[in-house]
């Protein structure tokens, strides 16, 4: 029988393993302004894949509410990057000034996004443990390049690697605190899905394009750039179609 205790501490999984995107940096320590356009190419092409798979899960519920999700999402995040950026002062961790605004923001998009998968775990542990262990170990796993994604816009500015990988974690803890109420109430969450899918897939796409690809193409060639973006975004879609089978 599953409980509520069992819920949590599976989609708990879900939150640490966020915190495995920063591994790679562990072996990489030198950062050149080539590499960090290159992170931030990466960076968008995962962002991308991840915004495009969210809005074809919510459009199968509900089309209208994912599109009004999306613009909730970018209403959000464009509000939210005007605030930041009146305040020159900004701080995350060892970040400062701009570096912190992009680190704020990318934190905060994923969080927002944790709170959509928290749901989804609680809602799957409502059909049962096979299906909740299912979509557990599915998010899990789709959690390692999302912490990858908030690595790279945090290690080449400074951050060192382990507070690179609390902050991915912090991003997900959404997750265990939404999924036991999301369980115990799966009817009621149900309906909030689609809303919260489009409201992280719209975040996650003005992040991208407004953010992370013009950066990019200020430290590192177009063409280097172009197919970084375009190879991140096709292994991340592909990667995420392997999850489905």
């Amino acid at each position: 029988m599953v409980g509520p205790y069992t819920v949590f501490w599976y989609a708990l999984v879900t939150a640490a393993a966020t915190g495995l995107g920063a591994i790679p940096f562990l072996f990489f320590r030198d950062m050149s302004r080539r590499w960090l356009g290159l992170s931030n190419a990466l960076a968008a092409g995962l962002m991308g894949a991840a915004s495009s798979t969210l809005i074809y899960e919510g459009i199968a519920d509900s089309a209208p509410r994912v599109l009004v999700g999306v613009v909730l999402g970018l209403a959000f995040i464009a509000g939210t990057q005007r605030l930041l950026r009146a305040r020159p002062d900004a701080q995350l961790g060892s970040l400062r000034g701009a570096d912190a605004t992009r680190g704020i923001l990318i934190v905060a998009i994923m969080t927002l996004h944790s709170v959509t998968e928290g749901i989804a775990v609680g809602v799957s542990f409502g059909g049962g443990l096979a299906l909740g262990v299912f979509i557990t170990i599915a998010i899990a796993v789709h959690n390692v390049p999302e912490g990858l994604a908030i690595s790279l816009v945090l290690v080449p500015r400074g951050e060192p690697v382990w507070r690179a990988a609390a902050w991915s974690v912090f991003s997900s803890l959404p997750q265990p605190i939404l999924a036991v109420p999301a369980f115990l109430f799966v009817e009621s969450f149900e309906p909030f899905l689609p809303v919260g899918l489009g409201f992280a897939a719209g975040a996650m796409l003005w992040m991208v394009f407004a953010e992370m690809i013009p950066e990019a193409l200020e430290d590192a060639p177009r063409d280097a750039v172009a197919l970084t973006v375009t190879l991140s975004l096709v292994a991340m879609i592909a990667f995420q179609a392997l999850l489905r089978v």
